[in-house]
C-alpha cells in the first residue's frame, strides 16, 4: 500500500515537473522585437513634382495616352513630394543600370540602418546568431546577406537566410523564419533586414500595366533586432503574439496578377493586372478567417456567428428565397486590436482594408501619412507605419497592433504584436512628425500637368513638352 502511494506521489510529481518544464521551455520560445531602424535616405534623393515630370518625359516610349494615364495614377496614389528614389534616377541612367548601382543602393541602406540599430541597442555584430535578409527583385553573388556578414565581420556559425521574390509581404515572412528558429534555440539574437532594390527595375516600355510600378514604389528599408532571451523581455518594444501566412500561388489568377515579365517589345518590367484587387481581397479574407480566432475574444466570434446564422435563416424564410435587405454582418476587430499597421500599397489598398474592417480615419492615419511621406517602400513599409504610431505616442504598454501586408504570389500575411512598454521615440519621423497630418494630402501633379488632359492626340508632340 505504501509502495502504491509512493508510486502515485512520484507520478504526480513527475507530471507536475513535466508540465512546468514544458511551460518553462515555451517561455524561451517567445519572440521579442527589441528595436528597429527605418532608413531615411539623404535629401538629395527626394523626388518632387518637377523632377518626376522630367523622368517621365525622358522615357522615350511614352505618348500622350501614357502621360494622361500616369498623371491620373499619381494624382490618386496618395504619394507626396518628400519620397525618395535611387541615385541612378538623378544621374539619368535609370534605363541602363549597372550591377554597382544596385549594390551601392543596398549598401547605403545597410550601412545606415544596421549601424544605427546596433549602436543604439549596444549589441555587437558578433552577438548576432541569425541573419535574415529579404530583397525581392535583386540577387547578387555573393548574396546581400554575405555582404552584411563581411561588412560587420559576423560569426562563422551564424545562421543565414537570403530571401528574394517574396514581394511586399516579405518582412513578415522573415519574422516568421526567426520565430520558428526561436522554437529550437535558446538565448538567440536575430537581425532581419528588409528592403527593395529599385535601381535595376525601372521599366522603359509603354505597357500601362507595367509603367504603373514606376510611379508607386520608392526607396526605403528597415533593420529589425529580435530575441527570445527571457531576461530581455522587459527591455523589448513588442512581443509577437501570433503570425498567419496565406499563399494563393496555386490559383492561376492570383499567381499572375503581380508578376515580373517582359512586354511585347522584350522590355522587362513588373506587371500589375486588373484582377489584382480581386486576388488581394480573396487572400485577405482567407487570412482574416484564420487569424481572427487567435486575436479576438470569444464573445465577438460568438456574436458574429449568431448574427450570421440569424441573417441566413431570415434569408431562407423570405418568399422565393429572395435575399434579405439587412446589412451583411461584420466582425468588429477593434474589440481585440488597438492599432492597425497596414501595408502602404496605395490609397486604394488602404481604403479597401479600412472599408472591410470598418476602420476610422484615425485608424488609417498612420498608413496614409506613411504613404504620403515615404511612398510604397515595399516590404519595409509596415515599419514606417509602426514608426508613425510610435512617434505620435499612440503605443502604450499592453496595446495590440495588427500588421497586414500583401505580396506577389499572391500572399497576404498578418501578425499581432503586443506593446511591452510605453513607446514614444520619433525615429525616422523625427523631422516630420510635427507637421503630420498636413491640412491636405493633395499633390501638385494635377495643378502642374493637368493641361495634358486638354491635349489633342493627333497634334501632340512629346518633344514640345515643357517641364
Amino acid at each position: 500500500m505504501e509502495l502504491l502511494s509512493l508510486l502515485c506521489a512520484f507520478s504526480a510529481l513527475y507530471f507536475i515537473f513535466m508540465m512546468w518544464k514544458r511551460f518553462d521551455e515555451k517561455r524561451d520560445q517567445e519572440c521579442y522585437i527589441l528595436d528597429y531602424q527605418c532608413h531615411k535616405p539623404t535629401d538629395d534623393r527626394k523626388l518632387d513634382t518637377q523632377f518626376s515630370g522630367e523622368i517621365i518625359r525622358r522615357t522615350k516610349n511614352l505618348g500622350l495616352l501614357e502621360y494622361q494615364f500616369l498623371l491620373k495614377a499619381i494624382v490618386s496614389s496618395g504619394i507626396g513630394e518628400q519620397t525618395y528614389a535611387p541615385r541612378i534616377m538623378f544621374s539619368g541612367r535609370e534605363s541602363c543600370p549597372t550591377l554597382e548601382d544596385s549594390i551601392s543602393e543596398m549598401e547605403e541602406f545597410f550601412h545606415d540602418s544596421i549601424q544605427k540599430l546596433l549602436d543604439r541597442s549596444g549589441i555587437s555584430p558578433s552577438q548576432i546568431d541569425v541573419l535574415v535578409v529579404n530583397v525581392s527583385m535583386f540577387a547578387s553573388v555573393p548574396s546581400l546577406a554575405s555582404r552584411i556578414i563581411n561588412r560587420y565581420k559576423m560569426r562563422e556559425n551564424i545562421k543565414v537566410f537570403n530571401l528574394s521574390g517574396m514581394g511586399c509581404s516579405a518582412s513578415l515572412i522573415s519574422t516568421d523564419i526567426v520565430r520558428n528558429i526561436f522554437k529550437s534555440y535558446k538565448n538567440v539574437y536575430a537581425l532581419v533586414v528588409t528592403s527593395e532594390s529599385l535601381s535595376p527595375n525601372w521599366y522603359s516600355g509603354n505597357a500601362r500595366s507595367m509603367i504603373l510600378a514606376n510611379c508607386l514604389f520608392r526607396s526605403g528599408g528597415c533593420a529589425i533586432l529580435l530575441t527570445n532571451k527571457r531576461a530581455l523581455k522587459n527591455q523589448a518594444m513588442f512581443k509577437l503574439k501570433c503570425l498567419v501566412r496565406t499563399h494563393h500561388g496555386a490559383r492561376d489568377e492570383s499567381y499572375g496578377c503581380c508578376i515580373q515579365q517582359e512586354d511585347e517589345q522584350g522590355m522587362l518590367g513588373f506587371h500589375l493586372d486588373k484582377i489584382l484587387p480581386k486576388a488581394a481581397t480573396r487572400a485577405f479574407v482567407d487570412n482574416l478567417r484564420e487569424i481572427s480566432p487567435k486575436i479576438l475574444p470569444i464573445r465577438e466570434l460568438v456574436r458574429f456567428m449568431l448574427v450570421t446564422l440569424v441573417r441566413k435563416l431570415k434569408s431562407q424564410s423570405t418568399k422565393g428565397g429572395a435575399s434579405t435587405s439587412s446589412p451583411k454582418p461584420v466582425i468588429n476587430f477593434k474589440i481585440g486590436v488597438d492599432h492597425f499597421c497596414l501595408h502602404t500599397g496605395g490609397k486604394a489598398v488602404i481604403d479597401g482594408i479600412g472599408l472591410n474592417l470598418g476602420l476610422s480615419e484615425y485608424d488609417l492615419e498612420p498608413a496614409r501619412m506613411t504613404l504620403h511621406r515615404f511612398g510604397n517602400t515595399s516590404a519595409s513599409s509596415l515599419w514606417y507605419v509602426l514608426g508613425y504610431m510610435e512617434a505620435k505616442k499612440r503605443l502604450k504598454k499592453g496595446d495590440t497592433v495588427l500588421m497586414i501586408s500583401f505580396g506577389a504570389g499572391f500572399k497576404c500575411n498578418s501578425c499581432l504584436l503586443e506593446v511591452v512598454r510605453d513607446l514614444g521615440d520619433e525615429n525616422v519621423w523625427e523631422e516630420d512628425i510635427a507637421v503630420y497630418p498636413p491640412n491636405s494630402l493633395a499633390n501638385p501633379f494635377l495643378e502642374k500637368y493637368g493641361w495634358l488632359h486638354q491635349e489633342d492626340l493627333s497634334t501632340f508632340n512629346p518633344e514640345n513638352v515643357v517641364i
